[in-house]
């Protein structure tokens, strides 16, 4: 059986607000403290949200 509250519109997009805050966080600091530059950092934290929604979001099955 499915699990119902993954089909929930709202939850999928709750999550992935989630998933994105996180992981651009990370990644973004993850990036200044390697010795990224400010402008480089950003970019990485986009790719960061952007990879976390996407494995947040993976179909299993």
């Amino acid at each position: 059986m499915s699990d119902p509250y993954r089909s929930c519109s709202v939850c999928r997009f709750m999550r992935s607000l989630a998933f994105s805050a996180i992981g651009a966080g990370v990644v973004g600091y993850g990036a200044l403290a390697l010795g990224f530059r400010q402008e480089n950092a950003i970019i990485a934290a986009f790719f960061g949200a952007l990879g976390a929604v996407l494995w947040a979001g993976r179909r299993k099955g």
